[in-house]
């Protein structure tokens, strides 16, 4: 009998065990595609936010806010958002950056209207090019949740090397370099696009305020990259 009821415990306590960890999973699914949901829900409204902000800036015909300007506010929101993402004033940070980022991206779309005999196109190309190579890569990476975090290294030192570089060809105006900055740069918001995806599905994030700052970020890089693309490729 003792060894009977010791064979009855053991399966009810694996029983018990696979039960758990199916629980587990499930609820660790639950949280995931809530997580996506209102990264997806937060991701629409702030790009939506920074299409406002931009018609504002190119209607009052603002000028380019600087380099200087530009990255000091970037840097500035970026840090204050990371500080705040806890709280329900992390949200406003959000709309601050992306918000400011529009601000910034006003004056460009401007110059390219005007500079551009077919600049509504090039604009139309890059958008159409950036919500393809987005929702190609996420809808990959959702359904296939495949593991990316192998590329978060790379990602790191790349987009680093990269952006030294796209102010080096800035100030010393060199149109080679930057077209080949923009080109690592498309490279590099897609590789960011599958790592944060990844991140999601798989409970390394847990942030969807965080998780849509990084999916904006790579969106708007990879709009202005295509954008300088176009341009270049365009220029007479």
């Amino acid at each position: 009998m003792g060894l009977f009821d010791n064979m009855n415990k053991n399966t009810q306590t694996v029983g018990y065990s696979n039960q758990d960890a199916f629980e587990e999973q499930a609820l660790s699914s639950i949280e995931a595609n809530k997580l996506i949901r209102n990264t997806y829900t937060l991701l629409s409204m702030t790009l939506f936010f920074t299409a406002i902000t931009a018609g504002i800036a190119m209607v009052m015909k603002m000028p380019p806010l600087g380099l200087i300007i530009t990255l000091v506010g970037y840097f500035g929101l970026l840090f204050l958002t990371s500080k705040l993402q806890n709280s329900i004033w992390g949200l406003a940070s959000v709309f601050a950056l992306t918000g400011f980022m529009g601000l910034t991206l006003g004056p460009i779309l401007s110059m390219y209207l005007t500079k551009f005999s077919n600049g509504s196109e090039l604009i139309m190309m890059a958008f159409a090019s950036t919500a393809t190579i987005f929702l190609g890569l996420s809808a990959y990476a959702l359904t296939t949740r495949k593991d990316f975090s192998f590329l978060g290294g790379f990602l790191a030192v790349g987009i680093l090397v990269a952006f030294l570089a796209g102010i080096g060809a800035m100030v010393f105006n060199i149109p080679a370099l930057s077209l080949a900055v923009s080109g690592v740069f498309v490279l590099l918001m897609s590789g960011l696009i599958l790592y944060q995806t990844s991140d999601m599905v798989n409970g390394r994030e847990t942030n969807y305020i965080m998780a849509t700052v990084t999916l904006y970020v790579s969106i708007f890089n990879l709009f202005i990259s295509l954008l300088q693309i176009f341009g270049l490729m365009g220029e007479d």
